[in-house]
C-alpha cells in the first residue's frame, strides 16, 4: 500500500513514516475515503468498509493495513459535512458515490431547497432596502408636515428622537438574538417564542399578525386617499367638507368621502390579494422597483424646498425661512375634525401622546430584514448593519424634514394642506403623488405577503390545534391564512379612517417590540453557556430600557387600547397555556427556573432545615412485590397516596424503580421505562419525577438510590413502598431478604419510612372516608407520624374523619400524667386530636386461658412452627453446629427465647389495633427495626403478625431529627 492515499492530520507537506515508508497527503472534500466512510452507518464493521473501498484504495497490503486511524473514534463521531448540517435541523441526504473508476468525482449535495433560496442576498438588497422600504411609507408624505405644524418643530424634534431610540434599542436587541444562531421562518415570533418560551411567543406573534394585517389596510387607505387628492373627479360620491381653519377668513377645504375611501379600498385590497396569491417570487421581483419611486420623490421633495419662494408655488409658502421657524417652533395643539382640519367645533383634540400613536408607524419596519433570514448570505452579519443603518437613516431623515418643514410654511399651511410634500415637489406635484401611490401599495404588499406567513408559522408549529387550518407543507403558499389577512384587512379598510387606524397598529408593533426587548433582556441576564451572540454591542440594561420606552409609548398613547391590546394579549396567553400543546424550547425562562433553583439550593446549603420549614419528600419505590397489569409501571395508589403526603399539592415525589440486568444492556430500556414511568405520573395528576435504575438486583440498586438520589437538601426524606402481602401466598422466598434489607439501608441512610399495608384499597380523591385516623405512638419519631395523620386531614377524602392518638404504657406506668403530657404536646403543636394511653401487661405475667387465648393461638401457633421449620433448616444445613447458622447469606444468631418475645409483642399490638381500631379509615403504627442477627423471615413473621386482619395500615418509622415544633 505504498501509494495508498490515507487521510493525515492535516499538514500541508507530505511525509513518510520510516517503519513502512507509506506516504500521507492531506484530505480533501472530494477524496473516496472520507466520502465513503462518511456514508458508513453506525455499527459497520472496519472490515466491511475496508472490503467495500478495496478498489479504490489501490489494495496492494491486507485487510488490516487499510484501516483508518480515526476508526478508534468510531465513523458516528467523526466530524463531517453530514454531522455539521444534521445538528442545525437541516435535512440532508446521503452524499452520491464516487465514480467506479477510483477518480475523484465531483459531490453534489440535495438538501430539497427550493429553487428562491439558490440566489443569497446581501446586507442591502436583503435588509437595508426591505428596512427602507417599510420605514418610509404614508405618515411621512401625508402626515409628517401636519404634524410638525401641531407640535411645532421642538417638540417633532423630541418625538422623532424618543420614537427613534425605540426602534434603534429594539434594533440592537434584534442584533443580538438574531446572531445567536439560525433563524427559521416566523421572524420576531420565532425569536420571541424560542426566548421567553411558547406561550408568551403565540401571544405575541399572533398580536404582531394582526398589526401587520391591520397595518396592510393602513397603507392602502393612505394609497387611495392620495389618489383621490390628485383626482378628485374620480370620487363616486364627491363630498366637499368645508371647515375652518382658525383663521379669519374660511377656506372651503375638500376632503375624500369616507365611502369612496371605502369602496376603492376593498377593490385594491382585492387585487393585492390576487398578487400575493401569485406566488412570493413575484412579489420578490417587483419589490425593488417600488423603492425606486421613493427615493425619486424624496429628491423631488427636497429640490422643492430649496427652490421653494413666497407664497410660491402656493400660498403660505415662506421657502426656507427664518421668522417661519421661530414662529413654527412652539406647539399648537388643536381641535380638528375625523379629517385632520382644524375645526374650533370638531371632537378630536390633539396632543402630544396622541401624535406618538399617529407618527410612531412612521419608524416601524425594522423586522423586515429578519423575516428575510433564509435569503440572507451572512444572517449573523447583515441583520444588525441592515436593520440599524436603516433606523438610523430615517431617524436622520425624519431630524432633517423637521427643521426644513418647520421653516417652510406657515402654521396655517402645514395644518391645512394635507400634501404639502406634493405641493412644493418639483418640477410638479404629480411626481409625489405616483410616489407616495406606489410606495403605500408596495408596503401594503409587503404587509399581506408577511402576515400570512407569520400566522403559518405559528400554526405550523403546532401549539394551538385552531390554527390547524393556516397549516402548509414547506415550499407551498399559505392561501387559507392570505384569505384570513385579506379578510382582516378588508375590514379595518371598512372602517375608513386613517386616524383611527393607526393606534391600533401602534400597539400591536409596540407589544412586539417590547417581547424582543425584553427577550434580549432575559437572554442577557441570565448569560447561559448557549448565550454566544456574534453582535457584541449589546447590554441587558439597554434592553430593559427599549422595553421600558415601549411600555410607556403604549399607555402615552392610550392607556385604554394599552389595556386591549394587554387583554388581548393575555386572553391568548392563557388560552396557549391551557390548550396549547407546546414543547421545550429551550425558553430563557426554563434557564430562569433553573438558574433560581440552582441558587436557591445553594442557599439551603447542607445542614439540616429547620423543622418550620420542614416538607416531606417521598421517595416512591414502584418496583412491585410481584408482577403490574401491562403498560402499568407502577401501582395506581401509589401516586394517590404520594399526594395525601403533600399539603395542597405543595412538594415533590420522586418515583423510582429498578431494571435487574447490565446497565450496557438495558440503559436503552431503563430510557423508556423512565419515559413511561413520567408519563403515567402526569396522567395520575401527581407532582413528580422518575427515575429507573439499572442494577443487579432490587438490593443493590436500592441501595445506591438511597445513597445517591436528590442535591443538598432536597434530597428524600421518606421512602415510601408497598407491604409485601403476596410473600407466602406466592412463596416468594426471596422477598423477606429484599424487604428487611430495604429497611435496613433507610435506617443506616437516616431516610424515615412509610410502608403502606392494603394499597390496593387506598381511597382516591373523591372516596370520602369516615370513622377516625389511629396513630399507635409507640417510640419517638420526631413527630412524623402526628405530622402524616395532619396531612391526611387536608384532603378532601379525609377530611371528616378524627385523629386519636394510642400511647402504648407499661401496666404499671402512670398512665394519667402520661396523656396530660400528651395532650398538652398536641395542644402546644396546635393539632387536634384524642389521647388514649392502653397499659400492656409485663412480659413476666403469664397470658391466662380463656377464649383471648384461643384467639392469639390461631395466629401463634402457626407463625411458631414456620419459625422452627426454617430454623431446623438452618441447623441441617449448619451440620447442627449453632455457631455456624447462615440465613440469606449472612451469619446468624438465633435466642429462641427472643423470638418468642417478638412473637407475642407483635401479637399483641395487633389485637389491640383490632379491638380498638375496627372502625378506623387508616390506622398509624410505629414500624419496629429489624433485629439484629435474626434472620429476615424470622421478621417477615414478626410483621405479617402486626398486620394480620388491618384492611388500611401505615407502618411508620421516623429518623434522627424532629419535623414539627413547638415554636413560632
Amino acid at each position: 500500500m505504498d501509494n495508498g492515499d490515507i487521510e493525515g492530520g492535516g499538514s500541508e507537506d507530505e511525509f513518510h513514516t520510516k517503519q513502512s515508508g507509506r506516504k500521507y497527503r492531506p484530505v480533501v472534500a472530494h477524496d473516496p475515503a472520507v466520502l465513503e466512510m462518511s456514508s458508513v452507518p453506525p455499527g459497520s464493521s472496519s472490515q466491511e468498509k475496508t472490503n467495500t473501498n478495496s478498489d479504490r484504495l489501490n489494495d496492494n497490503t491486507n485487510g488490516s493495513e487499510r484501516e483508518h486511524r480515526l476508526e478508534l473514534f468510531g465513523f458516528d463521531s467523526l466530524v463531517n459535512i453530514l454531522g455539521l448540517k444534521s445538528m442545525t435541523g437541516e435535512q440532508v441526504a446521503a452524499p452520491s458515490s464516487p465514480r467506479g473508476d477510483g477518480e475523484d468525482a465531483p459531490v453534489t449535495f440535495d438538501r430539497d431547497r427550493p429553487g428562491h433560496n439558490d440566489l443569497k442576498l446581501g446586507t442591502l438588497m436583503g435588509v437595508f432596502v426591505p428596512c427602507l422600504q417599510n420605514i418610509l411609507g404614508i405618515i411621512y408624505y401625508i402626515r409628517f408636515s401636519w404634524i410638525v405644524g401641531m407640535a411645532g418643530i421642538g417638540e417633532s424634534l423630541v418625538l422623532v428622537a424618543f420614537c427613534g431610540l425605540c426602534t434603534f434599542l429594539t434594533g440592537i436587541s434584534l442584533s443580538a438574538i438574531a446572531t445567536n444562531g439560525a433563524m427559521k421562518g416566523g421572524g420576531p415570533y420565532y425569536l420571541i417564542g424560542r426566548a421567553l418560551g411558547p406561550e408568551i411567543g403565540v401571544s405575541i406573534g399572533l398580536c404582531f399578525f394582526l398589526g401587520n394585517a391591520v397595518a396592510g389596510a393602513l397603507y392602502v387607505l393612505g394609497a387611495v386617499e392620495t389618489f383621490l387628492n390628485a383626482f378628485p373627479a374620480a370620487g363616486l360620491f364627491g363630498e366637499a367638507i368645508t371647515t375652518f381653519n382658525g383663521t379669519e377668513v374660511a377656506h372651503p377645504i375638500q376632503s375624500p368621502s369616507s365611502h369612496d375611501l371605502q369602496i376603492y379600498g376593498i377593490v385594491v385590497t382585492i387585487l393585492i390579494c390576487f398578487i400575493v396569491f401569485g406566488g412570493v417570487k413575484m412579489i420578490n421581483r417587483v419589490a425593488p422597483a417600488f423603492l425606486i419611486p421613493v427615493l425619486f420623490s424624496l429628491f423631488c421633495i427636497f429640490i422643492g424646498i430649496f427652490l421653494a419662494k413666497k407664497d410660491y408655488p402656493a400660498d403660505g409658502i415662506t421657502g426656507l425661512s427664518l421668522e417661519s421657524f421661530k414662529e413654527n417652533w412652539s406647539s399648537d395643539y388643536q381641535f380638528t375634525n375625523n379629517a385632520g382640519i382644524p375645526d374650533p367645533e370638531g371632537k378630536v383634540y390633539w396632543n402630544f401622546n396622541a401624535l406618538v400613536g399617529l407618527f410612531f408607524p412612521a419608524v416601524t419596519g425594522i423586522m423586515a430584514g429578519s423575516n428575510r433570514s433564509a435569503s440572507l448570505k451572512d444572517t449573523q452579519r447583515s441583520i444588525p448593519i441592515g436593520t440599524l443603518a436603516a433606523t438610523l437613516a430615517t431617524t436622520a431623515l425624519y431630524l432633517v424634514s423637521v427643521l426644513l418643514f418647520g421653516a417652510l410654511a406657515t402654521r396655517d399651511a402645514l395644518l391645512t394642506d394635507r400634501l404639502l410634500t406634493a405641493t412644493v415637489a418639483w418640477p410638479f406635484p404629480a411626481i409625489i403623488y405616483v410616489g407616495i401611490i406606489l410606495s403605500t401599495l408596495g408596503a401594503a404588499l409587503q404587509s399581506m405577503t408577511g402576515a400570512p406567513r407569520l400566522l403559518a408559522a405559528i400554526a405550523n408549529d403546532e401549539i394551538l390545534p385552531v390554527l390547524n387550518y393556516f397549516k402548509v407543507a414547506d415550499g407551498h403558499e399559505p392561501h387559507i391564512a392570505t384569505l384570513f389577512t385579506a379578510f382582516i384587512c378588508v375590514g379595518c379598510v371598512v372602517i375608513g379612517n386613517l386616524d383611527l387606524i393607526t393606534p391600533t397598529v401602534t400597539m400591536f408593533y409596540l407589544l412586539c417590540y417590547a417581547g424582543v426587548n425584553l427577550s434580549c433582556f432575559l437572554l442577557d441576564l441570565l448569560d447561559a453557556p448557549s448565550w454566544r451572540p456574534r453582535w457584541k454591542i449589546h447590554h441587558w440594561s439597554l434592553s430593559l430600557l427599549g422595553a421600558s420606552l415601549c411600555i410607556v409609548i403604549m399607555f402615552l398613547i392610550s392607556w385604554s387600547f394599552t389595556v386591549v391590546s394587554l387583554a388581548l394579549a393575555s386572553l391568548i396567553y392563557y388560552y396557549v397555556s391551557i390548550k396549547g400543546k407546546a414543547g421545550d424550547w429551550g425558553d430563557g425562562f426554563k434557564s430562569a427556573y433553573f438558574q433560581l433553583a440552582l441558587r436557591s439550593l445553594r442557599s439551603l446549603g447542607a445542614n439540616q432545615v429547620h423543622p418550620k420549614n420542614w416538607y416531606p419528600i417521598p421517595l416512591v419505590f414502584c418496583r412491585p412485590w410481584g408482577k403490574l397489569p401491562e403498560n402499568v409501571p407502577c401501582h395506581p395508589k401509589l401516586a394517590d397516596f404520594a399526594n395525601c403526603m403533600k399539603k395542597k399539592g405543595r412538594g415533590m415525589s420522586i418515583f423510582v424503580s429498578i431494571l435487574d440486568g447490565d446497565y450496557h444492556e438495558h440503559a436503552e430500556d431503563a430510557k423508556a421505562a423512565c419515559k413511561q414511568l413520567s408519563t403515567y405520573i402526569d396522567y395520575k395528576c401527581c407532582e413528580g419525577v422518575a427515575e429507573i435504575v439499572v442494577a443487579p438486583n432490587m438490593s443493590e440498586g436500592f441501595r445506591g438510590i438511597v445513597q445517591t438520589m436528590g442535591l443538598g437538601n432536597l434530597k428524600p426524606n421518606i421512602v415510601v413502598m408497598r407491604y409485601p402481602e403476596i410473600w407466602r401466598r406466592e412463596n416468594l422466598k426471596e422477598i423477606p431478604a429484599t424487604f428487611v434489607g430495604i429497611i435496613n439501608d433507610c435506617i443506616v441512610a437516616n431516610k424515615a419510612v412509610v410502608i403502606v399495608k392494603g394499597l390496593d384499597e387506598w381511597p382516591n380523591e373523591y372516596q370520602m372516608q369516615y370513622g377516625t385516623i389511629d396513630l399507635y405512638w409507640i417510640v419517638r419519631d420526631g413527630g412524623l407520624m402526628l405530622l402524616l395523620s395532619q396531612l391526611l386531614r387536608t384532603k378532601k377524602s379525609f377530611e371528616n374523619c378524627k385523629i386519636q392518638v394510642f400511647c402504648i404504657a407499661e401496666e404499671d406506668s402512670d398512665a394519667e400524667e402520661l396523656k396530660a403530657d400528651v395532650k398538652k404536646f398536641l395542644y402546644d403543636l396546635r393539632m387536634q386530636a384524642e389521647v388514649i394511653v392502653i397499659s400492656m401487661k409485663s412480659w413476666d405475667v403469664q397470658i391466662e386461658g380463656g377464649s383471648q387465648q384461643d384467639e392469639w393461638s390461631e395466629s401463634f401457633t402457626p407463625a411458631q412452627q414456620r419459625i422452627a421449620g426454617y430454623l431446623a433448616e438452618m441447623k441441617r444445613a449448619a451440620q447442627g453446629d449453632e455457631n455456624k447458622l447462615m440465613a440469606d447469606g449472612k451469619p446468624v444468631v438465633v435466642n429462641e427465647q427472643q423470638v418468642e418475645k417478638f412473637l407475642y409483642t407483635t401479637l399483641k399490638l395487633n389485637s389491640t389495633i383490632l379491638r380498638y381500631s375496627r372502625m378506623a379509615a387508616v390506622v398509624l403504627v410505629s414500624l419496629p427495626p429489624p433485629p439484629v442477627h435474626h434472620p429476615a423471615y424470622f421478621y417477615m413473621e414478626y410483621m405479617d403478625l402486626l398486620v394480620e386482619n388491618v384492611p388500611r395500615l401505615l407502618i411508620v418509622r421516623g429518623y434522627r431529627r424532629d419535623v414539627v415544633t413547638l415554636f413560632t
